[in-house]
């Protein structure tokens, strides 16, 4: 493949735009022929964290880069006449090459390989992934070795709105910093993520949490996914946290309990979510209404189930677009999800009642990327009723 061709109905992941000078290696092809990257994102610490009012403070390359390119302007040879001040009124020998024309002198060029911090991406694909080749380079690599606050995903960069859940988006971070500056709230516990796309918030939260349900539909998403939780088990270990990777269609009914499928829950599982699942979260799922009424009635379905309390976290970027149907800038999207939201809220059926509230976004910032201020957070909290 020479190159990568973008379709009408292509939609670009933003990472690539908002960290220009993070790593990202196209390592393969997925099971459907997409173009896989690898990219690694860094937990800061408290000692670590810049002013987040400025996003671009955040990428430290960046300004390394930028203040060597200053220092070598001032490096660059002036023509000094003969009293040795620059501009001197004495005079100046001109540089001529071999054929008497001017000899224009270039200031020296920083090697950007060396400086930005950036790899060399070679976008040629020889052959298409073996899963099991792949599993087995993984397994090789030394744990002690890995740092524990880098976290790497593999990922695509640009797909059909159907696959989407292959990318990383900014809602997946944000709610990875909620789950970080907030740690009280999951240490412990188990919890079901539901549209968890490449895993990378399931992963962030197995950091504290005992049980994490990682949970989406699609073979190929779901291998990607298992994947990435195996990338970065030496993050999940220390500190004893398990993700299962598990097929959870919104449009179903029912979990799969099919034995003959990968990703399908065992009885224990089944009973342990009903059991003992205090918390759902879910990143950047609503774009499409179908499946945000999808999303609506599986949470309704479990939370009713559930004899608990059960506590729910949805991060949501609120994304403006201009519609020939309004003839202006609307947010469909995210607004039929404050629609489904507050329906949620008002339903009155006697098995369980929803309370909705929208948390401030001034936790900490534990991620590097851009904290717009359409990136929502919600909570929302089910209590089961007497019977």
């Amino acid at each position: 493949m020479d190159q990568i061709t973008f379709q009408h109905d292509t939609v670009l992941s933003d990472i690539h735009m908002l960290l220009p000078n993070a790593h990202h290696l196209m390592t393969r092809l997925n099971g459907v022929g997409q173009p896989v990257f690898i990219s690694k994102f860094k937990i800061i610490s408290d000692g670590e964290r810049h002013d987040r009012n400025d996003p671009g403070k955040g990428l430290k390359e960046v300004e390394e880069y930028d203040k060597k390119k200053e220092d070598g302007g001032k490096d660059t040879k002036v023509a000094q006449g003969k009293d040795g001040e620059e501009g001197g009124k004495g005079n100046v020998e001109p540089f001529l090459d071999e054929d008497g024309d001017l000899d224009i002198m270039h200031r020296p060029r920083t090697n950007p390989k060396e400086d930005s911090g950036r790899d060399a991406v070679c976008p040629v694909i020889l052959q298409q992934s073996n899963p099991v080749l792949e599993q087995e380079e993984g397994d090789t690599d030394d744990e002690d070795d890995k740092p524990l606050n880098i976290i790497k995903i593999e990922h695509t960069m640009a797909t059909p709105l159907e696959d989407v859940g292959k990318q990383v988006w900014r809602g997946a971070l944000f709610l990875a910093d909620f789950i970080v500056s907030k740690p009280h709230i999951f240490r412990g516990a188990t919890v079901l993520e539901l549209g968890a796309g490449t895993g990378l918030t399931s992963i962030i939260m197995a950091t504290i949490a005992k049980t994490v349900y990682c949970t989406d539909v699609g073979e190929d998403l779901l291998s990607m996914c298992k994947k990435n939780v195996t990338l970065n088990r030496h993050m999940m270990e220390p500190a004893g946290g398990n993700v299962r990777v598990k097929q959870l269609d919104w449009l179903q009914c029912d979990l799969c309990t099919d034995a003959d499928m990968e990703f399908s829950w065992t009885e224990e599982e089944v009973a342990d979510i009903y059991n003992n699942t205090k918390i759902i979260i879910a990143a950047d799922v609503c774009y499409d209404d179908d499946l945000t009424d999808g999303l609506f009635r599986t949470l309704y379905r479990l939370c009713c189930s559930f004899s608990h309390t059960c506590t729910i976290f949805i991060s949501i970027e609120k994304r403006m677009n201009f519609t020939l149907r309004h003839m202006d800038v609307s947010c469909d999207a995210y607004n039929h999800f404050r629609h489904c939201l507050f329906q949620l809220q008002d339903l009155v059926d006697g098995r369980c009642s929803f309370r909705v509230e929208q948390l401030p976004s001034n936790f900490a910032h534990f991620l590097l990327y851009e904290r717009i201020e359409q990136l929502e957070l919600w909570k929302v909290t089910a209590t089961p009723l007497p019977v």
